[in-house]
């Protein structure tokens, strides 16, 4: 004897299925039990490194990283937002960005400072001695790049749909130091442990070209004997203070 039974089940549109790849149901930082859960994931499943082995500076990044995925879950909902409303958009163009440090503005301006301060105390840490671990971002330390800075935390917090397009360098400004009673200058290598708030985007690399000459060729210029580099994108979020928008 058998059985034969069909599925009841209501197949699924394409529209349905990516209805199920969505935001909504991740968990987010809403108290200080979901800071420390999320830390210690990121330590053991980001970082790779359990308390044995883990240096402040993995805390930090540790802690950076929990920050990171409370900004972007409400920096993917903004974009979400602007994507179905379409408003006008603002792009502002520097060559410099004086951001500085960035972990205790985004605690700030995201309003989970005390959660991530007594959570790190229930950790055995200390939200101080972690920021001192941050490196201040190598983007420019003029009055024109602080200015250009506080433009995106202004429309941040305005909720305009603003963006900010520089240079990523690799290195900053010059550190000074003195050895033998001599002055020193020796790069500021910001980067060689890594950027935790900056999300790299390969997908939109593109060539740039440098130095050459130019030639005459069917009676046009022509560009040759170039060096070409892949430019490669890099998104940095920035939280407004104390609304959704990023």
């Amino acid at each position: 004897m058998s059985k034969s039974s069909s599925s009841s089940k209501t197949p699924l549109t394409d529209k349905d299925r990516r209805k199920q790849i969505s935001i909504r149901g991740l968990p987010v930082l809403e108290n200080v039990a979901s800071v420390k859960k999320t830390f210690n994931r990121h330590l053991h499943f980001t970082i790779v490194k359990d308390r044995n082995v883990a240096t402040n500076r993995d805390y930090f990044l540790s802690i950076a990283y929990t920050v990171r995925d409370h900004l972007v879950g409400r920096w993917i909902r903004t974009q979400q937002h602007y994507y179905e409303t379409d408003p006008k958009r603002v792009y502002y163009l520097s060559l410099e960005y004086y951001m500085g440090r960035s972990l205790s503005n985004m605690m700030i301006n995201l309003g989970i400072e005390s959660e991530l301060d007594e959570a790190l105390y229930e950790l055995g840490l200390s939200i101080e001695e972690l920021e001192e671990f941050e490196e201040d971002a190598g983007l420019g330390n003029g009055g024109l790049g602080r200015l250009a800075a506080c433009f995106l935390d202004s429309m941040a917090t305005l909720g305009l749909a603003g963006y900010g397009y520089g240079l990523r360098y690799e290195f900053g400004i010059f550190q000074q130091t003195i050895k033998d009673g001599f002055q020193c200058e020796e790069p500021d290598d910001w980067l060689r442990y890594g950027n935790p708030w900056e999300i790299p985007r390969p997908e939109y690399q593109i060539p740039v070209n440098l130095y050459g000459r130019v030639i005459e060729q069917d009676g046009k210029p022509k560009w040759v004997d170039t060096k070409v580099i892949m430019a490669m994108p890099y998104d940095t979020p920035v939280p407004g203070f104390n609304n959704n928008v990023k």
